[in-house]
């Protein structure tokens, strides 16, 4: 069998079971991480909705170019004898050191900041004569620097909302059922149909507890999605939904590729890539969407790309 599927726990909202493609840019002497297993069971609490991103030419409101007023907040890195620097939050290795090291940021990463007030950094701190601290900090984009216009404390990013059940709940509401989402039959049923299907996905439509129901979300991306329905039925028993989805689990993992790809390309400042969690599109993480970034991405498809940047316009 060519993968193994987990579930994954999720209260108030939705997680993706489906094992696609996570590409993480490494730290320095890192590994990057190209095909990723199944997750392990996660809980995550959330509401409705995604508001991460915009695909398409919703994409075109993050478009940066000289002279807009923009926005970060994050770390800000000041070593001596060089420009103080913003680097966006991004995956890292989990391997502690023996001994804390001062903080750094790879070169296509890091934004050079004109006028911060190192001093006035919130969480200051020093090792190893590098200071650091966090700032929420808007200014003016200029060939690739910011000149600080306002500085505050860190601002939190926006609101990730997961994607409400797609499916309404049957005349008397949703009621527990037991599952059999882990059996060999419904792992190789996934596995043949992964060019069509996207998940599953677990929802917990009445949120996380015991006595409370579970319903799967299958999506499905192509094909006829009453047949696909009728073959999941043979081998799944559950609280079941099949909608629509833009992308299946091997259109993942090839967007997944493909972005990832970019990530040797540092001008690019691209650090991360992996599926939405209904299936939506391509999330990629980067550092700032400019031009030359839009035109990298625009083979691989922009409506299928959900970009965040870390440096957004001001609007």
């Amino acid at each position: 069998m060519g993968r193994r599927w987990v579930p994954a726990v999720v209260a108030g909202c939705v997680a993706v079971l489906g094992a696609g493609v996570l590409v993480v840019l490494p730290e320095p002497g890192g590994v990057v991480a190209g095909a990723a297993p199944a997750p392990a069971p996660v809980a995550v609490t959330g509401v409705a909705e995604s508001v991460a991103g915009r695909t398409g030419r919703g994409n075109e409101g993050l478009l940066v170019r000289d002279g807009v007023r923009v926005r970060v907040s994050g770390q800000v890195i000041a070593a001596p004898g060089v420009a103080p620097v913003f680097c966006p939050a991004r995956p890292v290795p989990a391997i502690a050191p023996a001994k804390e090291a001062a903080p750094g940021c790879p070169a296509g990463l890091r934004v050079e900041l004109k006028g911060v007030d190192v001093a006035k950094l919130t969480d200051l701190r020093a090792v190893d004569g590098v200071k650091f601290g966090q700032a929420g900090l808007v200014g003016v984009w200029r060939a690739g620097a910011i000149d600080v216009r306002e500085q505050t404390a860190p601002v939190p990013g926006p609101e990730v909302r997961f994607p409400a059940l797609p499916c309404p709940a049957p005349k008397g509401g949703w009621t527990p059922k037991p599952s059999n989402l882990d059996s060999p039959a419904v792992a190789a049923f996934l596995d043949k149909h992964r060019d069509q299907v996207f998940g599953p996905v677990v929802h917990y439509p009445y949120g996380q507890a015991r006595s409370k129901p579970v319903v799967v979300m299958l999506g499905v991306a192509h094909g006829d999605r009453d047949a696909v329905r009728r073959q999941f039925e043979q081998v799944f028993s559950g609280n079941l939904c099949v909608a629509p989805a833009k992308l299946s689990e091997a259109d993942g993992v090839r967007l997944g590729q493909q972005v990832g790809d970019l990530m040797s390309r540092p001008e690019l400042g691209i650090y991360g890539t992996g599926t939405a969690p209904d299936g939506s599109a391509a999330n990629v993480q980067l550092l700032v969407y400019t031009k030359a970034v839009k035109e990298a991405l625009t083979p691989i498809g922009l409506d299928v790309l959900r970009v965040e940047p870390a440096v957004r316009p001001v609007v």
